[in-house]
């Protein structure tokens, strides 16, 4: 085994994304808890609060997560009355999720914890730097890797570095 090459974690891209993504969302979910919500619950409660109903599929494309996942995520939602299924409004035989007033009611509540969150995340960051992390993350979460050249030239040295 010790004469393979194996890529050593500290040069992974996926690796490094989801160790801070596991960081951040534990650090807002600390914040979001006294509300009784979790980061991804609050995104979908935002997000159904700022686009109105949306069908599942879109939620899921809109929030760049995969149907069951998000499923998962939205099954308290409902329990809880936070959102609710509704007959779609361009095709009524469609199902669209829809934020109830006592979901916007618990959105209200939860923005102040996910301010804190935000305001103290900019402080130990720095605010120039939170504008540009938001924005790589935002074209690395638009990028189109499937359509990536499979025949490009091999990476250097430098990117590829091995054990």
């Amino acid at each position: 085994m010790a004469s393979e090459n194996w890529p050593k974690s500290d040069v992974c891209n996926c690796l490094a994304l989801r160790q801070a993504a596991r960081h951040v969302t534990q650090f807002y979910d600390q914040f979001l808890t006294p509300v009784g919500l979790r980061t991804t619950q609050f995104s979908v409660l935002a997000r159904l609060r700022r686009l109105g109903p949306l069908a599942i599929n879109a939620l899921a494309k809109e929030m760049v997560m995969d149907r069951t996942t998000l499923g998962r995520n939205i099954l308290p939602l409902q329990r809880e009355g936070l959102i609710a299924v509704v007959r779609g409004r361009a095709d009524r035989r469609s199902k669209e999720l829809q934020l109830t007033q006592s979901g916007l009611a618990r959105l209200r509540q939860a923005v102040k914890g996910w301010s804190e969150a935000q305001a103290r995340f900019e402080t130990a960051f720095g605010g120039e730097r939170t504008l540009e992390l938001r924005s790589l993350l935002h074209a690395v979460a638009a990028s189109d890797f499937a359509g990536a050249d499979h025949d490009a030239p091999r990476p250097s040295p430098r990117h590829a570095n091995l054990e």
